[in-house]
Parts: C-alpha cells; structure tokens; sequence
C-alpha cells in the first residue's frame, strides 16, 4: 500500500510520516520511506544525524539513469530523454517490487531501524531560477508508476507541504492519503482545497489531527472535517525529547493506539489496479499536451501502452518474459 502525508507547512505531518513508517517497520513489516518535501527532515525525524542523511543518495540526483533502467526494452519509449515524469509502465518495462534487487532501491533505500529510506534530495542554489522541486518529485512519481506493492507491503510518502501534490498527477499514485491538519482554521483550509481535488478523482483521504490540546480541538475538527476526522493526536513527550536527542522509553500508549488506527484504515482499503493505471495514463496525456509534447518533440501518448494490465499478473508477465 502506498500512503501519503500531506498537509500545511508545520502541521507536523513529517513527524507523523516517521512515526507511522517506524510504526509499522516495529511489526516486521516491509517499509520504504520517502522524503518528498523540498524541506527534507524525514530523516532526522527517523532518527538520523545529519552527516548520515546527507550521505544518503538522492533520487532526483540520478533521474536520468532511474529512468534508463526503468524503460527496460519497452518499445513505446524510444529513449530515457523521452521519458517524463507521468510515463506510464507498459510491456517491456521494469517493474519494481517493494525493497526488491533492483538497481532503484540498491542505490537509493537506506536502513533506519528497519525503515528503507529514500529521498529526493533538496533544493540547491543552483537550481533557483532554472528548476522547480517538481523536477525532483519526477523521480518519485516514475517510482510509483512502476512499483508493485504487495500486501503487508507499505511504502510510506512525506509529500511536499500544502496542495503542491496537485501540481501534477502524484496525488493519484497513493492507495490513502493522511492529511494533517492542526485545530486551527488555517489548519482545515488545506483540508478544503485538498478534498476538493481528491473528490474529482475518487482519491480516498483521511483527515489526522495534530497537535490536539483537549475536547474543544476535536469539536472543532468534527465540525470542520466531518466524518473525514480519523483520529487524532496530542503533544507528545517522547516526541519532544526526541527531538532533542534524549528520547528513551517509548511513545506514550494513547499516540501508539492513533497509529495503529492508522494501520488499520491503511489495511482496510481496497488495491485498485485498474484505476490506478488509467489515471496514470489520464495524467500523462494531460501532461503531454500542456508541455511535454513540445519539450521532446515527440507525441508522447504513443508511449501508451493500450494492452497492459497493472498489478501483480504484470509482474509474472514480466517474469516470464525475461
């Protein structure tokens, strides 16, 4: 299942994103973490200092070569440079399997207390004014594109903050999306703008307060959010003194009790091959006629495969084939 965490800049959606992917990694489930904000903190949110988060390497730093392997021999995709970060997987793609013997997670994941951690790098001075963090979030959305997950297989997404995601067609690429929202107004506007988006394409959110102080925040949260309101969360002192490098003990019960509610909305939703993929390829023609047609020079709905079938019989096609 692939989970997003989205919300206003300083919602702590970060935190949650760490907590919940350090949650299920506790159980011995399969976890791949990715930081996809343009702040990149969820590694020292999982624990990391920062010499080992710089060290770790980032996605959107090798999106040329992710992109030559994922293309494999698909005869609709005539080279890497004609790849864009909406190109759908077809035959003759490489699929990914979650923390699979691929050259992506090789490179890419590393181990924090059982959680794979990947990042799409940050911002640098030297893209201002050439480049936008949306050329970074490609690399991310070709992963997803490609990747088949498993059951009791999690891949868990810090999103960048606000509705950025919409800017392109990744807010389409998660089975749930989390959004955190703090008992404020400005906290539930995101939530207004986000619902009105993701209800166009059937995209399932649930709404995760933070940064609740007592029974007047989740009645202002019901109110606002409705039954979209899945549960909440309070200041936590193991969270703070964590984040100040003298966290022992463990979270407290009632915020373990939240992410196992978490667990459980994320278990309980339905894997959509179907509609994944065609929204895959609805996104990639929009994407195609707005600009990507005219940065290639080539008509990029031919990249369309008609006959393939996302999910796991892609994968044993795949197997078979090779």
């Amino acid at each position: 299942m692939r989970i997003a965490f989205v919300g206003k800049g300083g919602s702590g959606k970060t935190t949650l994103s760490a907590l919940f992917a350090r949650h299920l990694a506790r159980s011995r489930a399969p976890v791949v973490a990715i930081d996809a904000d343009i702040n990149q903190h969820l590694g020292s949110a999982l624990g990391l200092d920062d010499y080992e988060a710089c060290s770790i390497l980032p996605l959107g730093g090798r999106l040329a070569a992710i992109k030559e392997y994922l293309r494999g021999d698909n005869p609709r995709i005539t080279s890497a440079q004609a790849m864009v970060k909406t190109t759908p997987a077809g035959r003759g793609s490489r699929l990914l399997t979650l923390l699979g013997p691929d050259p992506v997670h090789t490179a890419h994941a590393h181990d924090v207390d059982g959680v794979r951690l990947m990042v799409t790098g940050s911002f640098e001075e030297e893209d201002l004014g050439v480049a936008c963090y949306h050329s970074k979030l490609g690399a991310v959305e070709l992963y997803l594109n490609h990747l088949v997950d498993g059951p009791g297989e999690y891949a868990v997404i810090d999103m960048t903050a606000g509705a950025d995601s919409f800017a392109s067609g990744l807010f389409t690429r998660f089975d749930l999306t989390f959004l955190v929202a703090e008992p404020t107004r400005k906290g539930v506007s995101v939530y207004r703008q986000y619902r009105e988006h993701a209800a166009e394409f059937g995209v399932p959110i649930a709404v995760v307060g933070n940064k609740v102080t007592g029974p007047d925040d989740v009645r202002f949260l019901q109110e606002h959010v409705g039954d979209d309101l899945l549960t909440v969360f309070g200041h936590s002192d193991w969270v703070r003194a964590r984040e100040q490098g003298r966290a022992t003990g463990d979270l407290e019960p009632a915020h373990r009790l939240a992410l196992d509610s978490l667990r459980s909305a994320v278990d309980a939703t339905a894997k959509d091959w179907e509609t994944f993929q065609r929204q895959a390829v609805e996104f990639h023609l929009r994407n195609a006629r707005a600009w990507a047609d005219r940065a290639t020079g080539q008509d990029l709905s031919a990249q369309i495969d008609p006959d393939f079938r996302h999910g796991p019989a892609a994968l044993r096609e795949a197997a078979v084939t090779v």
